[in-house]
């Protein structure tokens, strides 16, 4: 239904402009109010859009489309959701290698094993502290895990099988022990007891949730195995699926694959853990939707105070002016025109208030997004309904003061004083 006409509208416009310009401190405190109800939402919700941001940003850096085959599950404890950690027979490198050997899907696979988290890198009279991660892989591992070389080569599969001396080191490790800007590549480093040759330099990554990925050494696999052996060694295979869509399928080859070679029977369990490089990023995305509704309970209690504000500013306003309505409806003014009039009036306060409180939540949210490192968000979809609500709040609040004044006897309404 069309309510109004082109002409009418830029005179509400204009008439609601100079009644909010005649009421100026009220009408500011009922537009702080509707902001700050806004703002708490948009803010709130611009902020989670920039969390969920940086972890996708993060957990990519585990390569997308990958998933991991341990012998034990990772526990995860977010909020009050937590999963339980199972730990299964360890498995071994030959089982690891038959399944590389034997896995026929298009993918990537790659063998890998952690030696140690406490080793010391040394190049002349610069090392490193005792915390460096050491992990054993393949020549396919940079392809699964989601790393890059900045400089150098990756290893050769003669590298591996021969467990010869060569080492990818991560550009945290570089800047500690070659401090004279050398270029690593071909100079020969010490790692534990060992003596290596630096083949290449991962590309950096920046730490990020207390876990900095360029302190990191890369060694072969079976140099590892020779190196840093332990019993019960435990091995995991990293697959990594060009196709999103075919990931699923993945898992299921190889979970039928993995299987067979461990010997588990019909109808047992699997006696490994399959975890997708996703699994932690969509918990705690669940764990978000609790923010959000916290977001939005708080917006609703707001907006109902200012709902109740915009009434009153809109009440009174209709009992002060309760002459000029008299004089407009002596005039010729409908009850309809009258109506509309204030409605446009509590809808512009309305929208006021929404835009303000859309700045300031772009602003809020933003100004985590940067103190966490993650990227510039613009919420339309937040934008948007910060508009709707308002809307609706100025046609809830609009209403009965609107009909209130439409209703008024014009004779009455001369002779009020």
């Amino acid at each position: 239904m069309k309510i109004f006409k082109g002409g009418v509208i830029s005179e509400n416009l204009r008439i609601s402009l100079h009644s909010i310009r005649s009421h100026m401190l009220r009408t500011i405190l009922t537009v702080l109010i509707i902001s700050f109800g806004i703002m708490a939402l948009v803010g709130i919700l611009t902020s989670i859009d920039a969390i969920k941001y940086y972890l996708n940003e993060n957990f990519q850096m585990m390569g997308a489309n990958t998933f991991t085959i341990r012998n034990r599950s990772l526990r995860i404890h977010v909020g009050n959701k937590s999963s339980r950690a199972t730990n299964f027979r360890e498995i071994t490198y030959d089982e690891a290698l038959r399944f590389k050997n034997e896995y026929e899907f298009p993918v990537n696979t790659s063998i890998f094993i952690y030696a140690t988290n406490t080793a010391t890198a040394k190049f002349g009279s610069n090392k490193t502290n005792p915390n460096v991660p050491v992990i054993g892989t393949d020549e396919a591992y940079l392809a699964t895990s989601g790393f890059e070389l900045a400089s150098g080569r990756n290893f050769t599969p003669n590298e591996v099988f021969y467990g010869t001396g060569a080492v990818i080191m991560g550009s945290a490790v570089i800047k500690k022990i070659f401090k004279n800007n050398e270029d690593p590549v071909g100079k020969y480093v010490t790692i534990g007891s060992g003596r290596y040759t630096v083949v290449g330099v991962l590309k950096e990554k920046g730490s990020s949730m207390g876990f900095n990925p360029d302190n990191i050494c890369l060694l072969p696999l079976n140099n590892v195995r020779v190196r840093f052996p332990r019993p019960n060694a435990s091995y995991s295979i990293n697959v990594s699926c060009p196709d999103g869509e075919i990931l699923d399928a993945a898992i299921g080859e190889a979970t039928g694959l993995l299987r067979v070679i461990r010997n588990v029977g019909l109808g047992d369990e699997d006696s490994f853990d399959i975890s997708k490089s996703d699994n932690l990023s969509k918990m705690l995305f669940d764990s978000l939707v609790y923010l959000r509704m916290a977001a939005t309970i708080i917006a609703i209690i707001t907006l109902f105070g200012a709902a109740i504000g915009l009434m009153n500013i809109m009440l009174v306003s209709v009992t002060e002016r309760t002459r000029e309505i008299g004089i407009r409806k002596a005039i010729g003014a409908t009850r309809k025109t009258i109506r509309n009039q204030f409605l446009v009036e509590a809808i512009v306060i309305a929208q006021i208030g929404g835009l303000v409180g859309v700045i300031l939540g772009i602003a809020i949210g933003n100004g985590l997004s940067l103190a966490i490192g993650s990227s510039f968000i613009v919420p339309w979809a937040w934008m948007a309904l910060g508009v709707g609500l308002c809307f609706i709040v100025a046609l809830v609040s609009g209403i009965l003061p609107a009909n209130k004044a439409a209703n008024l006897d014009p004779i009455e309404s001369l002779r009020y004083e």
